[in-house]
């Protein structure tokens, strides 16, 4: 019941400007990196940095498909059988958030091999 509850209050706070900046940025930055420097990247560089946007629409797109439903529906579920609707909810949730999670730090770790590559090339001038 706490844990249902719980959630339910987190789905309902979260959403907001700030969240969204955030949740928009992950995939701006990589985008903005990409476009900003087209044509400039070397062999490394380049393929980083669209594996890092494909990282980041592909966790956005986990977001949007499979937590996002599961939040809805247990928003909808609320009045009635609280166990019941955790066991619809959280492995599935939990499955969802490892995945964008590993999505996103793949992103992450595929900007930072970009920016070593250009710093380190930057570095040999």
């Amino acid at each position: 019941e706490q844990f249902t509850a719980m959630m339910r209050r987190f789905n309902e706070k979260v959403p907001g400007p700030a969240f969204l900046v955030l949740f928009l940025g992950v995939v701006a930055l990589p985008a903005a990196a990409l476009f900003t420097g087209l044509g400039e990247y070397d062999s490394v560089e380049a393929p980083a940095i669209v594996g890092a946007l494909v990282c980041a629409v592909a966790g956005h797109l986990v977001t949007i498909a499979g937590n996002i439903p599961l939040n809805n529906a247990l928003a909808k579920a609320e009045g009635g059988d609280d166990s019941a609707a955790r066991t619809a909810f959280e492995s599935r949730w939990n499955t969802l958030h490892q995945v964008r999670t590993a999505f996103t730090l793949g992103a992450c770790l595929l900007l930072a091999i970009a920016l070593w590559d250009g710093g380190a090339a930057a570095l040999a001038i």
